[in-house]
């Protein structure tokens, strides 16, 4: 089962979390136009190494159950495209996804 779920930041800007339920575990992201954070299903390593020339902007929240729990949590890791902007480990996924706008 998949879920979509429209939030509005404080600054007024909607991101779209989505919430695939699927055996066992369920995945978690959180998305704007430019980048997204993520369960701890998100691999940074392969993006900041295999897949660098793309310059993707993401985040990784771990222990999150819930996209609630996503947008509060404090990210584990970053991309090397990420910190260039500013988003740094330990910044909440919701200050985040602001930087991403």
């Amino acid at each position: 089962m998949m879920r979509m779920v429209p939030y509005t930041l404080d600054s007024g800007e909607t991101v779209l979390g989505v919430e695939v339920k699927l055996p066992k575990t369920t995945l978690l992201s959180i998305s704007t136009g430019r980048g997204y954070i993520m369960c701890g299903a998100l691999d940074v390593s392969l993006l900041n190494e295999r897949l660098r020339d793309r310059d993707i902007i993401a985040g990784r929240a771990v222990g999150v159950r819930t996209l609630d729990e996503l947008m509060e949590a404090p990210l584990e890791s970053v991309t090397h495209k990420a910190e260039s902007l500013g988003i740094v480990v330990g910044m909440k996924g919701s200050e985040a996804l602001r930087i991403m706008l």
